[in-house]
């Protein structure tokens, strides 16, 4: 049900009615947006500071361009609410029951006025190049824009593509969203310079993008509508590359997102009237504290510690160790790539770093995982976050990591099934000196368990024995191993590394069993389950499970789990379907 039939957004189907309204009307419709993003945002979640900042530059943006044959490609695409709600997407805010009607990036199956499923940083740039030079190519004359902010700034991609785009021989507009943060605080020599930008209202002499060769103009008040719509009207058409730096404020029209960047970068479900989450608080001990409960007793033993993470030390809780600690702690912004590099170069000179890695940003730093790193046999730790299934957007998922990490030679990828396993695989993992090893933090809540003291140089399978069928599951689906073993009385095992066999207990376990089942909660093609299967499918019958190779697009998690076979009930009938044979 339509929650505010009165607003002027519902008669916006398009930029062409965004077109007719008067300066007074946008600034009504500004308010409203905001409205919208808030209260959606209360009862789902999502991004909501960089959406409350962008406002006034969206509307002005479609004012003046004719989208979509003029094209905006948005870096990361995380600040596109009011983009979508101005190009014909409004009701998946207006009305409650059509909120998931919309995915949360731009999505070119959702809508002609996207240009790409964007979900990670500093890309923007380089895809506006190629576009046009291709309208360059072909004799177009449309206005190609990227829309990119100082916090992607800190990305390698976002260079290389300036790098490109300053020599443009026609018209090509980068736009650069300054609102003085990045998902946590900015860091690096970027920051300083834009800060002097700012300072000087754009004429400081020591300006990087002049020396580029970008015609650099700048905005103080980017979230003015008016002011915003005059330097739009003064670069459409200029047939040459332009940088419009502009100054905006994340978190407009909501004092706690102005007050706590950070935390309402991204927010859960939370109370519109106190801006306390409304998602239950987890007691005891998680896999985040665990570890940070780890480092933390390492760096007061005195060890050389350095903790790396790329802009988001609220997903792993590093806070703790950034303001206890900030000598063993290292931001590097929005760069994937300089962490592992930077971690490989701390080894060089003794000091044991510890990545703190999302899976679902993980490939952005391939090269360093596999050249820097795997190449030279650098012990560098490594902590995975977010390794698994997931309902999330398809820019966005983590199935991905243990293709990546378990196929490059020297890597140990560890999986623990219990907390107190991943401390005892972390504590190994900083004590030996051999190779890079990762460990894949547990999403899903999983037992304490009891203490472990293990020297993981040898892998070894923990083996529950029962009959017939033995189901090898791999780290968070331990626990569904457990369910399906208890089921049919299966051994269950343990097998500790998402890529290193035990080979003398599979062996055993082809001697002993008609089957050999493997769980994974990550894609199937290059994972743990055809390692085994490879090993052991000439010896046994070996079925594997996990998720197909496929991009998932905020497909319900229930969904994805019966689509590939991963309910207990699923998994115990194919298996008594085999062995009928």
């Amino acid at each position: 049900m339509n929650q505010h039939p009165d607003f002027i957004l519902n008669k916006i189907n398009g930029p062409q009615d965004l077109k007719k309204l008067n300066l007074d009307q946008m600034k009504k419709l500004a308010q409203e947006i905001r409205t919208l993003i808030l209260e959606k945002d209360a009862v789902e979640g999502g991004h909501l500071g960089p959406d409350l900042g962008i406002v006034e530059t969206t509307i002005a943006y479609h004012y003046v361009f004719d989208a979509p044959k003029d094209k905006i490609v948005w870096d990361v695409s995380h600040q596109t609410y009011p983009h979508k709600m101005l190009t014909g997407r409004a009701l998946a805010w207006l009305d409650p029951d059509h909120y998931e009607d919309v995915t949360p990036y731009t999505n070119p199956d959702e809508s002609p006025y996207d240009y790409y499923a964007v979900g990670h940083t500093s890309t923007s740039v380089a895809l506006a190049t190629g576009m046009a030079k291709a309208r360059d190519l072909i004799d177009g004359h449309e206005n190609i824009m990227a829309l990119i902010g100082d916090g992607s700034m800190t990305g390698g991609l976002a260079f290389e593509g300036l790098n490109n785009a300053a020599i443009e021989k026609h018209n090509l507009v980068v736009v650069v969203n300054d609102n003085e943060w990045s998902i946590d605080e900015n860091v690096g020599g970027m920051v300083t310079a834009l800060k002097k930008l700012r300072d000087s209202n754009g004429q400081s002499p020591e300006n990087p993008f002049k020396v580029m060769g970008f015609d650099y103009r700048y905005v103080a008040e980017g979230n003015d509508i008016e002011k915003m719509i005059a330097a739009f009207q003064d670069v459409k058409d200029v047939d040459h590359p332009i940088l419009l730096h502009i100054h905006t404020l994340k978190g407009k029209g909501y004092k706690p997102a102005i007050d706590d960047e950070e935390a309402h970068h991204w927010v859960l479900p939370f109370d519109l009237k106190t801006d306390k989450t409304t998602v239950p608080a987890t007691s005891g001990p998680t896999a985040k504290s665990v570890v940070i409960d780890q480092v933390i007793k390492h760096i007061k033993n005195g060890e050389k510690i350095i903790t790396i993470n790329a802009a988001i030390p609220a997903v792993f809780g590093l806070d703790e160790i950034k303001n206890e600690y900030p000598d063993h702690y290292t931001d590097v912004g929005i760069a994937e790539q300089e962490s592992v590099a930077f971690a490989a170069g701390a080894v060089k000179e003794g000091a044991v770093p510890i990545l703190f890695e999302n899976s679902t940003f993980l490939q952005r730093a391939f090269d360093q995982l596999s050249h820097d790193v795997a190449a030279n046999d650098l012990p560098v730790v490594m902590m995975v976050a977010n390794g698994g299934i997931s309902n999330g957007s398809k820019t966005h998922l983590g199935i991905f990591d243990q293709v990546m990490i378990s196929n490059l030679p020297n890597w140990i990828y560890l999986a623990p099934t219990t907390l107190n396993e991943e401390k005892a695989m972390l504590d190994w993992a900083i004590k030996q000196r051999k190779h890079p090893v990762a460990i894949k933090m547990p999403i899903k809540p999983v037992p304490e368990g009891e203490e472990v003291e293990a020297d993981f140089d040898q892998i070894k399978y923990q083996i529950k024995k029962g009959k017939k069928v033995a189901i090898l599951a791999l780290g968070d689906f331990y626990g569904l191993g457990q369910e399906v073993a208890d089921e049919i009385g299966a051994t269950l095992v343990n097998p500790v590394s998402a890529n290193i066999l035990d080979k003398k207990a599979l062996d055993q376990l082809a001697a002993d069993h008609e089957l050999v089942v493997t769980l994974e909660d990550n894609s199937l093609d290059g994972g743990f389950g055809q390692k085994v299967a490879s090993y052991s499918g000439s010896k046994v019958k070996v079925l594997n499970y996990g998720q197909r190779r496929e991009y998932t697009d905020q497909t319900p998690l229930e969904k994805i789990y019966r689509d590939n076979h991963l309910t207990k009930e699923q998994i115990t009938s194919d298996i008594k379907k085999v062995l009928a044979k």
